[in-house]
């Protein structure tokens, strides 16, 4: 019987910090990653992989802006700077887990599947960006950019700086998943709704329709989860383990709880919006549609964590 995991990469993950933001930076960063993920596979997990977007799109978003500003270029559209970094950052993983397979003799073939993943048009988020995106930016950045680009909602990220936020609509349907199954069947690793996911809408007469918007890559890979019955999600983060009371003296590591405990904890306050909160919030869905384990981790701790000898670990 396969057990079929899916790890969802974050995209400020392959960022290591603002001064290695270059395209063969984040390409180490991710052969660096995938080496936990051929692990995986080597010990006969099935493996879906996703990817989150969050600096890559603003980047991309940033080029083209300045290229209008500076050139006269055409803008490109949101949604399509998504499409963009879902192409770039799938075609890196899958590059770089292709080559780790073959120093390792694995037989496994690796696929990307450009995915649209479905949102309502009526999604109030769409009226309300929170979605960060792009560089960290100091105070003093922030207020210059403001003067510039007036239409830019921008909010403080976390403790770490001021970021650029977006729409960020609920996804409702994998519009691929059952292509994504086919090439699990067929004995694929696959790179499926990188960034979330291009956001679509469905029209009056049935076809889609892209929307700018960024869907946050958690709550797109636990409902991608869902729809392909994967037993186990996993969601890293910048930490081997989730905690209670996060930078206090009184600071406490989650290695095993419960969905309830998990609830509880997001009910007294203790997971921060801008970054643990979404990943309770996509745990806690796909542990509600008949998924059996999250386990919640750093990219560098997979293995690790796969063992249960760190991560934390949320079950019904």
């Amino acid at each position: 019987m396969r057990k079929l995991v899916i790890v969802a990469i974050g995209g400020n993950a392959l960022v290591k910090d603002n001064n290695h933001q270059s395209v063969q930076d984040q390409y180490e960063k991710v052969c660096e990653t995938v080496i936990q993920v051929a692990d995986m596979v080597e010990e006969g997990y099935e493996v879906v992989v996703t990817h989150g977007n969050g600096p890559q799109v603003g980047f991309g978003l940033r080029r083209s802006e300045i290229a209008n500003e500076v050139k006269g270029m055409a803008n490109v559209p949101l949604v399509n700077c998504v499409a963009d970094t879902q192409g770039g950052i799938g075609y890196q993983i899958q590059q770089a887990l292709g080559n780790e397979f073959i120093k390792r003799g694995i037989t496994k073939k690796v696929a990307s599947m450009i995915t649209q993943v479905e949102v309502n048009p009526d999604d109030p988020k769409f009226k309300h960006p929170s979605k960060p995106i792009g560089s960290f930016y100091t105070e003093e950045q922030t207020s210059e950019l403001l003067k510039k680009h007036p239409e830019w909602t921008v909010i403080e990220d976390s403790g770490r700086g001021y970021r650029r936020v977006v729409p960020s609509p609920t996804p409702t349907n994998i519009v691929e998943k059952d292509a994504i199954k086919s090439l699990i069947d067929s004995g694929y690793v696959v790179i499926a709704a990188g960034g979330g996911g291009i956001p679509v809408i469905k029209t009056e007469d049935s076809t889609y329709a892209g929307v700018d918007a960024v869907i946050d890559k958690d709550f797109a890979t636990s409902l991608l989860a869902e729809q392909i019955h994967a037993e186990t999600l996993i969601i890293t983060t910048g930490v081997p383990q989730v905690y209670i009371n996060f930078g206090k003296v009184n600071q406490k590591a989650l290695k095993q709880i419960t969905a309830d405990e998990a609830r509880k904890h997001m009910q007294d306050g203790q997971f921060p919006d801008g970054s643990m909160l979404p990943k309770i919030k996509a745990s806690l869905n796909f542990l509600e549609h008949n998924g059996t384990n999250v386990i919640i981790t750093n990219p560098e701790s997979l293995k690790e964590a796969m063992h249960k000898q760190t991560g934390t670990h949320i079950t019904k």
